[in-house]
This record gives C-alpha cells, sequence and structure tokens, in this order.
C-alpha cells in the first residue's frame, strides 16, 4: 500500500512539474492572459481629491447640488454632515450619503450622483505651455503633451515622470507605452541628456 502510494505521489509531483515547466500551469497562463490584454480589465472610475461632483437626493432640493471633493477625501453635504468619498466609487458613494442622510432626519433617501468635472492634471518640465489642463477619460501622456503645446527642443521624448495625486511617489514612464493620465496626475517631461 505504501509503495503504491509513494509511485502515485511520484507520478503527481511529476505532473505537476512538467506543467509549470510546459506552461501549462493556470497560474502562469492566468497571469500571461492578464499580461497581453490589460485593458480587458477595466476598473470602475474611483473618486479623487478635487473631483466635483453633482449630487441629486430626490424631493430635497436642499441637498442638491455640485460638491468638490476637498483635499482631505471629504464632501460636505448638508443634513448628511462630511462624507468620505475619496476612494469610493460613484455607486459606493451613493450608497454612503443614501446612509447617512436616512440616519439623519430623512427616511428612504434616494440619491444619484453623477462626476461633474474631474480633478485636473498638471505637465511640467519640457513641454511649451505648461501648466494645469482639464482631465478627460481616456487620455494618454502623448495626449497631455500636446495639450500642453508638445515638446520643447531639450525634452527627452522617451520618458516622463508622473507623481500619481495624493503620492509623494514618482514613476518614470516610458513613453512607447504611452501610459494613461489619471485626474491630479503631476507629470514632468525630463531633459535630455546629450
Amino acid at each position: 500500500m505504501r509503495q503504491a502510494f509513494g509511485r502515485l505521489t511520484v507520478i503527481v509531483v511529476g505532473f505537476a512539474g512538467l506543467s509549470v515547466m510546459t506552461g501549462c500551469s493556470p497560474v502562469a497562463s492566468t497571469q500571461y492572459a492578464a499580461y497581453q490584454e490589460p485593458s480587458a480589465v477595466s476598473r470602475p472610475y474611483t473618486l479623487h481629491t478635487n473631483d466635483q461632483v453633482h449630487v441629486q437626493v430626490y424631493n430635497e432640493q436642499t441637498i442638491t447640488g455640485d460638491y468638490v471633493v476637498d483635499s482631505t477625501g471629504y464632501l460636505s453635504i448638508p443634513i448628511a454632515g462630511r462624507v468620505r468619498a475619496a476612494g469610493l466609487t460613484v455607486a459606493d458613494l451613493e450608497r454612503r450619503v443614501a446612509a447617512q442622510l436616512n440616519g439623519s432626519i430623512l427616511k428612504d433617501a434616494r440619491v444619484n450622483i453623477q462626476i461633474a468635472n474631474y480633478a485636473p492634471f498638471y505637465i511640467r518640465g519640457e513641454v511649451k505651455k505648461p501648466g494645469e489642463f482639464p482631465y478627460k477619460p481616456g487620455l494618454t501622456v502623448a495626449d497631455a503633451v500636446a495639450l500642453a503645446g508638445g515638446y520643447t527642443y531639450r525634452a527627452d521624448e522617451g520618458s516622463v515622470v508622473v507623481r500619481p495625486t495624493g503620492s509623494n511617489r514618482q514613476i518614470t514612464r516610458p513613453m512607447d507605452a504611452n501610459p494613461p493620465v489619471s485626474p491630479g496626475d503631476n507629470i514632468t517631461v525630463p531633459e535630455r541628456f546629450l
């Protein structure tokens, strides 16, 4: 019995090793599929500081209006009070605002939230017109450079340095990948070395 179990163990281990070496592992094929098609995985947009949202609370005109996510990540909404918004999707924020309203003087509050304006992005360095620009979904770094008037003659056109909103970390990104821009990003086009 032990000898049969030992042979079975050797066969199973050998088959698993062969699967990994030939790339038939489910983990390896999943990683490869994710690497090949990063656009296939789309995540819902999460709110950032300086995003402006339109909050509509049905039958409550005093609450309905436009609100900006402040620098601490909160919205200040009458009756609901301060509501954490940064990092949430619009659907999550709708539920959170409704819960806070229902916990106060309202019952069965129906809330609809839409993004009115995204936080701007910033581009500086070796571009002709550095500054603040409005964000639009689908914007790439190449689009951002074009909005800033294009490169100067001193620009390193091979890479950019991006500091995402709310982060102190800077990431160097190659331009051949044409990376996406997020609201609030700070993009720096470096000077090329001779």
